[in-house]
């Protein structure tokens, strides 16, 4: 889902609105491409977020918290140095497009009042912030563009701004009834919400199947009622110009985000309104912000794991093959016994003979008998030693290949933990630990070794609380596991595991309560189901047994335990749910 102008018109309404006479206070780049404004306001304090980046554009307030880097990006400077103090204007949408441009009322180097826009296009891959005086005049380009990178508009310092080029599209909120039948009229029987987006500016494909599915029921409606596709048209555009639409979310069962818009949409039934849809914005963009920036800060680690676990995998494909192979060492024991008992029968140059097999009785009383290639160069009994040795060398590369192959499907399996630790990662505190777990296990990582470096006395494990008062811990990686499972829980608190896959070690702590009830098993289960490699399943079954149940094994790598007597659940969790359990 991307933020269309109809969505961005209610986030400058809010903007305008919250922001009115506040003053900046700070300006800090925690990214790459996002700004964060603390504006000083009537009524407190308020952050400003504007996102630039070409996966997630969006502009409003937020209420998260964002890590700073050491030394400020030129841009962030630039602002700091003309609009620190400034005093917010006013914001203005263009048209109905995805851009936003606000004022600024500031004082230049000589003391005079000026103003100073910034421009905010959201508009995907071109997303960019332009920062201009009041005649339109660049002073700075988060990312410039010049004729290397298009022909059509430069946007570099010293240049005169001017506005993306207009789409050949209608407005959507100034179209009249007659412009909307004519444009439909050559449109009858092509399904409506590739009509709309292919008529229309600024809409979204979500708010498009809206329409439709208003008008007509179904979200791949054709455009044959015009009348009825006006009436809903026009509807959902007078009611966001005239303020009376509120923002909606949509969640899967599990609790998974699904679609957001400027209204509510109801072909997914149930949907979530949000009087704000800067709140709105935090609730989608709080996990996939994550999720990028620990993807991005894991980028070595990532392609480190990755790497090793093709690496491993290819290795066992070959040792495999090698093993597949050996299973013939039996044939080459058979045909030297075969060579021995027949010598007699076998003349010195030979390539090939049919042997006696004395072990096969035939009903009539004779005996089978059996081809064997020879080699023509080598004496009988010499023919029989050489089927010999390879049966040996079979025998004892079956032996070590079996236990490679054991070698290697184990790291495998610690590599498949150390890659979900990764996906369930949630900043540099949990990278840092992974990393020092690599680093231990013999895989070089940027940072060193783990030597010299000093541990943490205590891992940064999740913590939840259950509908039962119960405390369930949550390791995020194998160090996590490692500490939750052999040093923090007692021998009857319970210890949860998704199946056969790899992910987080889950204890229930008891703490003198006594057995809890099967609720409080259930979203422990839950817990341990959502972060473990089959998040995204349905349906996920979950193993649950006693710590005292639980072995280590001699030279293990962190977090590894065996078991053999346990239960089985299987649980289906919904990701809000268990993050409203969440305590730490």
């Amino acid at each position: 889902m991307a933020l269309d102008a109809g969505y961005l018109s209610l986030l400058v309404a809010e903007i305008g609105r919250e922001a009115a006479g506040a003053r900046i206070e700070k300006i800090a780049q925690p990214e790459k491409e996002a700004l964060i404004f603390t504006l000083r306001a009537k009524d407190g304090a308020k952050r400003l977020l504007i996102n630039a980046g070409s996966q997630n554009p969006r502009i409003g307030f937020t209420a998260l918290q964002a890590d700073n880097p050491p030394v400020p990006p030129a841009f962030c400077l630039l602002l700091r140095k003309h609009l620190s103090g400034a005093r917010f204007l006013s914001i203005k949408q263009s048209g109905f497009e995805r851009v936003a441009t606000l004022s600024f009322e500031c004082r230049n180097e000589l003391g005079d009042l000026v103003e100073r826009r910034l421009v905010a296009e959201m508009m995907g891959k071109y997303s960019n912030l332009i920062f201009t005086d009041s005649e339109g005049k660049i002073l700075g380009v988060l990312r410039p563009v010049d004729f290397s990178t298009s022909t059509k508009r430069q946007l570099l310092v010293g240049m005169r701004y001017e506005l993306p080029p207009p789409q050949e599209k209608a407005d959507p909120t100034e179209i009249r009834k007659e412009e909307f039948f004519a444009l439909a009229e050559k449109a009858k029987d092509m399904p409506a919400d590739k009509w709309i987006l292919a008529s229309f500016c600024g809409v979204s494909p979500a708010s498009a199947r809206e329409i439709a599915y208003r008008a007509a029921g179904a979200t791949d409606a054709p455009v044959s009622d015009v009348a009825a596709f006006f009436a809903a048209f026009s509807g959902v555009f007078s009611d966001l110009k005239h303020g009376k639409t509120k923002p909606s979310l949509v969640k899967s069962e599990a609790g998974a985000l699904v679609e957001y818009g400027f209204l509510p949409l109801t072909q997914y039934g149930k949907t979530q309104s949000f009087d704000s849809p800067s709140e709105l914005l935090d609730v989608w963009f709080s996990e996939r912000d994550r999720a990028a920036r620990v993807k991005q800060r894991a980028a070595d680690l990532l392609h480190l794991v990755g790497s090793s676990r093709n690496r491993i995998l290819r290795k066992l494909e070959l040792q495999r093959g090698e093993l597949a192979l050996c299973r013939e060492k039996d044939a080459y024991r058979r045909a030297g016994d075969l060579i021995i008992a027949n010598c007699h029968a076998i003349a010195r140059g030979d390539c090939r003979a049919e042997l006696i097999d004395y072990t096969d009785l035939l009903p009539d009383g004779g005996f089978g008998k059996v081809t064997v290639e020879l080699d023509a160069r080598l004496s009988p009994a010499a023919n029989a030693q050489r089927y010999y040795k390879k049966y040996n060398k079979c025998k004892t590369a079956e032996t070590e290949l079996t236990r490679q192959i054991e070698i290697g499907e184990s790291e495998l399996s610690y590599l498949d933990s150390v890659a979900a630790a990764l996906a369930g990662a949630e900043g540099a505190e949990d990278l840092a630990e992974i990393r020092e777990e690599l680093a231990a296990a013999g895989y070089g990582v940027r940072g060193g070794s783990a030597k010299g470096r000093a541990k943490k006395a205590v891992p940064a494990f999740a913590e939840y609380r259950t509908s039962g008062g119960y405390r369930v811990l949550c390791g995020k990686n194998n160090l996590q596991n490692e500490y939750i499972t052999h040093k923090v829980a007692e021998k009857d608190d319970f210890w949860f595991h998704a199946k056969n896959k790899a992910g987080s070690h889950v204890v229930l702590l008891l703490e003198g309560k006594g057995e809890p009830p099967a609720t409080d098993f259930t979203e422990a289960a839950e817990i341990a189901a959502l972060f473990s490699a089959a998040s995204g399943a349905p349906m996920t079954e979950v193993d649950y047994t006693t710590v005292r149940q639980l072995k280590k094994v001699p030279g293990a790598r962190p977090g590894f335990v065996v078991y053999h007597t346990n239960y089985s659940a299987t649980v289906s969790p919904n990701r809000e749910k268990i993050a409203a359990m969440r305590i730490k």
